[in-house]
């Protein structure tokens, strides 16, 4: 078994060299999400605290959205949205200094503002 380092800075550094590699796999223990990068084989973990779903513009004017929806709401659309089209789900943005990430997906074009209360990479 390999190594666990509790620090955000090993999923920024790998998704800074090779973004394209790390995908959005699944939701595990009910509010981890679990992330694994193809080019150095870590697995990234991190324990969300809160979830917003951002609408594009685009979207917004269609549906006629605030923009914003609710916390619990926010969590379960992301899980519906990695049930149907996980492959769609990217990692766009992050700060670990500020414990947050952003999640696009691109089939139905959610932005998903991640507040992280812990983060974990498994060394495979």
């Amino acid at each position: 078994m390999g190594q666990i380092f509790h620090s955000g800075a090993f999923l920024q550094q790998c998704w800074s060299v090779h973004p394209l590699c790390v995908t959005v796999r699944r939701m595990a223990n009910g509010n981890q999400l679990a992330l694994a990068c193809t080019s150095c084989r870590f697995a990234h973990y991190l324990t969300l605290d809160s979830v917003l779903v951002r609408a594009t513009a685009a979207s917004e004017r269609a549906e006629g959205a605030s923009g914003e929806v609710a916390t619990a709401s926010g969590q379960t659309q992301l899980v519906g949205c990695l049930d149907a089209h996980a492959a769609a789900l990217s990692l766009r943005e992050m700060d670990v200094f500020e414990n947050l990430a952003l999640l696009r997906c691109a089939e139905c074009r959610r932005h998903y503002a991640l507040t992280v209360s812990a983060f974990e990479t498994h060394q495979k």
